[in-house]
């Protein structure tokens, strides 16, 4: 039987240690192998990656999601100085980096960016259907220190421009944008949505965005509240959210009523901030609880909050295994 509800997991994994010494394209190849394997015998429906061909050990504080982008785009220096660093602390861009990603001292541009190799290497890995995930936007403009554009807005307009390009060639059956910073600047709504929403348009099959309140060190990293964000998820021209709520609470499940119908939801039921597993019985109460305030038709996908990078290979091998046998549960498929 198929399911109705599907499950699949945000994005990242943990980082097998036998990589880290050797990050060879064929040990890389083994890696994202082996990743694909682990979420095929959990059960899920729609894999990832693992997002290792992103890791690089030299940096490992945000497991590639920034530093893999700004390392290869044109515009973008990654070599500081002094000058360079009281810069950022005045800048207040980013609300939680120690160090600025990088700094933006021409017109940002693909340079060595090449996200359709990245997916031609896993797609060829795995028959099951593949997410192919990407940072977006507004994180990208917001976590860079700006010193060429007039404004954030404009950085973030041609940083999108640039992922267009790449992510028209990418032939995934999900393509997920990551933004983990408009939970913390919802003030930046209508820029961000017009660069996320270039992005969007150029996705060739499903489109999903993902929202979270921050995986930084195994904490989150903004405070915000879901009712300051409902009208920019309006504006989004994605067909899937990928949003938070075991950590945050599933209080505020009641907001999304007011979402656009045509949005479909993914909602959060893995708290990947702790090390403890989640039940079966746990996961599949909590998506009753969705689907009695969303309603049945509302309640597409099921997964953790966000990546698993921070977390140790056993606990997130099993809280992959907890969510499909609670969504089995909830479905009558025991």
């Amino acid at each position: 039987m198929t399911p109705r509800i599907k499950t699949t997991v945000v994005g990242s994994y943990p980082v097998p240690s036998w990589l880290v010494g050797n990050t060879s394209r064929l040990v890389l190849r083994d890696a994202v192998m082996a990743v694909l394997k682990t979420q095929e015998l959990a059960g899920l429906d729609l894999v990832t990656d693992g997002e290792l061909i992103r890791f690089d050990p030299s940096h490992p504080e945000t497991n590639g999601m920034v530093d893999y982008f700004a390392s290869r785009m044109d515009g973008i220096r990654k070599h500081f100085s002094v000058s360079d660093f009281d810069r950022f602390r005045s800048d207040h861009a980013s609300g939680y980096r120690l160090l600025t990603a990088g700094m933006v001292v021409s017109k940002v541009q693909d340079g060595a960016l090449s996200l359709p190799r990245d997916y031609e290497l896993v797609s060829t890995l795995t028959r099951l259907p593949l997410k192919f995930t990407c940072t977006g936007p507004h994180m990208l403009a917001r976590v860079l220190t700006n010193c060429f554009y007039k404004n954030t807005a404009d950085l973030a307009m041609d940083i999108a421009a640039v992922l267009r390009r790449q992510l028209e060639f990418v032939e995934a059956e999900v393509v997920q944008l990551d933004e983990a910073c408009i939970a913390g600047y919802p003030e930046d709504a209508p820029w961000a949505a017009e660069a996320i929403n270039h992005v969007l348009d150029g996705i060739l099959n499903q489109k999903a965005v993902h929202i979270c309140f921050g995986n930084y060190g195994g904490q989150p990293q903004l405070r915000g509240f879901w009712s300051n964000l409902i009208p920019f998820l309006n504006s989004l021209r994605t067909d899937h959210l990928v949003l938070e709520f075991a950590r945050h609470g599933y209080d505020d499940l009641r907001l999304f009523t007011d979402l656009d119908p045509k949005i479909h939801l993914g909602t959060g039921l893995i708290d990947i901030k702790d090390n403890e597993v989640e039940t079966p019985d746990l996961i599949a109460s909590r998506i009753e609880n969705a689907v009695n305030v969303l309603g049945a038709e509302r309640l597409q996908y099921v997964h953790p909050d966000c990546g698993f990078w921070m977390l140790q290979r056993s606990v997130a091998d099993r809280k992959m295994r907890a969510l499909v046998e609670g969504r089995d549960l909830f479905e009558g498929r025991e």
